[in-house]
């Protein structure tokens, strides 16, 4: 949810937004090569970009490797090739030497996944700053309740970065204390949350500019920077490798095995479903709206 695409072109957002929201066969027609050849190697391609992650320190190139080698072995069958236009899967600004992937596969017709999105950012600033984001969502479709699954690790600089993990409710907490008990407080992700505290003394709660963002979040969610006083001893380094890895691994874990893919505990009636997808659009319409990375104090 903490979008950044300043250095990007007016008109990449609305890709953005179509893809996320639409995600039509993007494929051009062609007699040559087969339909299905086409999707096999332009999700070839599009993986091998995105897994490049060239910018990224050793910890978080790992960590996101994970991540992602864990959501597609899990539920692989459950997702389509990619599908994005070319200059969405990879662009880059020639002027600062800012580049991006992204990487979007929408789930089968008969899946609970509505898409996945994982991409990279590397933004180079006028100024000299320099920094390296990454982002992985997966969303549901209104046939079924489950929260989505939001994660995104922006490092600012070696020794500075923000860290956001969360399970974005897709109910009323308040009118819905089940719904709670059953994502929230019998997956045990308050002590996952007070662990990082614990833990990394360096943490420090992450206050959004953004009320709207704020409300969405579970109250499980964790969103904090961490400040190293030195980049050389390797702290941050360290702190993505020995903390953030592990307690995002083990949330993706819990969230694949209660949401119950290959089950129905999770299928929803009609008055809920016409609930849950008004929610889920503007959900997903305000993740890419907002240019939450331009307010936050550096």
């Amino acid at each position: 949810m903490l979008v950044t695409e300043t250095f990007m072109k007016p008109s990449f957002n609305l890709k953005i937004m179509a893809v996320c929201t639409s995600l039509p066969r993007l494929f051009p027609c062609g007699l040559v090569v087969p339909l299905a050849l086409r999707h096999h190697l332009s999700c070839m391609d599009s993986q091998r970009k995105l897994m490049e992650f060239p910018h990224l320190s050793a910890a978080h190139r790992d960590l996101m490797l994970s991540l992602i080698m864990a959501l597609e072995s899990r539920l692989d069958s459950h997702l389509l090739p990619v599908s994005v236009p070319p200059d969405v899967e990879f662009y880059q600004n020639e002027t600062t030497g800012s580049q991006g992937s992204l990487c979007v596969r929408k789930g089968h017709h008969s899946s609970p996944i509505d898409f996945m999105l994982a991409s990279w950012l590397h933004l180079e600033q006028p100024n000299g700053d320099v920094f390296n984001i990454t982002n992985l969502q997966v969303y549901l479709k209104p046939t079924a309740n489950a929260p989505h699954f939001q994660f995104e690790l922006v490092q600012c600089n070696p020794t500075y970065l923000i860290f956001f993990l969360d399970l974005t409710p897709r109910k009323d907490l308040v009118l819905n204390p089940d719904y709670l008990k059953t994502f929230y407080e019998d997956n045990q992700l308050e002590p996952l949350r007070r662990q990082l505290n614990e833990l990394v003394p360096e943490s420090q709660p992450y206050f959004s500019s953004s009320l709207y963002f704020r409300h969405v979040m579970s109250p499980t969610g964790i969103l904090v920077s961490i400040k190293s006083h030195e980049a050389a001893d390797g702290r941050v380094e360290e702190i993505i490798r020995d903390n953030i890895s592990l307690i995002a691994n083990e949330v993706l874990g819990l969230w694949i095995d209660k949401c119950d893919f290959e089950g129905c505990g999770n299928v929803v009636g009609e008055t809920e479903k016409i609930e849950l997808e008004k929610r889920d659009y503007m959900i997903k319409s305000k993740a890419i709206q907002l240019d939450l990375f331009t307010t936050m104090p550096l």
